[in-house]
């Protein structure tokens, strides 16, 4: 039988309840991301019906076909790594980017996002795991980038995301999502005129509710909506 995409959304969302409850948080300050990757449009649909809000690409190129077939009834987020090259189509796609790891590539979103007259939110992605194979800026240089990228017209940092190295134990993430929060309130003590810790993008399918006991805002969630990509 094909994966019900309703019955994984509310199996999901009760557990990012019941990981927020057990936080002390309130459940509705966690936003589910539906990560799209290699996903068909069909199915895709039926996300939004069952009640997606928000969709996550990876790829410029394969959200421009699945935009174009379904149009822009909700949000679309970049969450994979962009080329600088690519910079205008990710600002006239996205609604937010939650990938930008480096001065020249807020510099090239922030001049396509004067062009077209857009003021692009943005998350700072950080390598908290130090992972030779992770995208992201290094620990040390987060706030530095953070202040540059802040300090652009067209660009509101908006708060960080990460992608911690895949461990088969989700605890072993734990220690990492909460360097993260911690990153980001030590910004938000910073009081950065143009930065507004207000989000943290951590958590996927294999560990999305440890993210959410440790403060995340946005989880990205895709096999464990859409099943196992083929």
């Amino acid at each position: 039988m094909p994966v019900s995409i309703a019955e994984n959304l509310k199996k999901i969302e009760g557990r990012i309840e019941e990981a927020a409850i057990r936080a002390g948080r309130d459940p509705r300050a966690v936003s589910l991301l539906a990560v799209t990757k290699t996903v068909d449009p069909v199915r895709i649909e039926e996300a939004i019906d069952a009640g997606v809000r928000f969709l996550g690409e990876n790829r410029v190129q394969e959200a421009k076909e699945k935009i174009a077939a379904i149009g822009r009834k909700v949000a679309w987020h970049l969450i994979g790594h962009l080329q600088s090259n690519k910079a205008r189509w990710a600002v006239s796609l996205f609604d937010m980017v939650h990938s930008v790891d480096s001065s020249r590539i807020a510099e090239a979103l922030d001049h396509e996002a004067k062009k077209q007259g857009k003021q692009l939110p943005v998350l700072i992605q950080v390598n908290v795991g130090a992972d030779a194979h992770k995208f992201g800026i290094d620990t040390e240089r987060a706030v530095m980038l953070v202040r540059q990228v802040a300090a652009m017209e067209h660009l509101s940092v908006e708060g960080l995301m990460t992608i911690p190295p895949y461990f088969e134990d989700s605890e072993r993430t734990r220690p990492l999502y909460r360097r993260l929060r911690e990153m980001s309130a030590e910004v938000a003590s910073l009081q950065i005129p143009g930065a507004v810790m207000a989000h943290l993008s951590m958590g996927m399918s294999h560990d999305y509710e440890v993210a959410v006991e440790e403060g995340a805002t946005w989880v990205r969630i895709g096999s464990a909506i859409f099943g196992e990509r083929v």
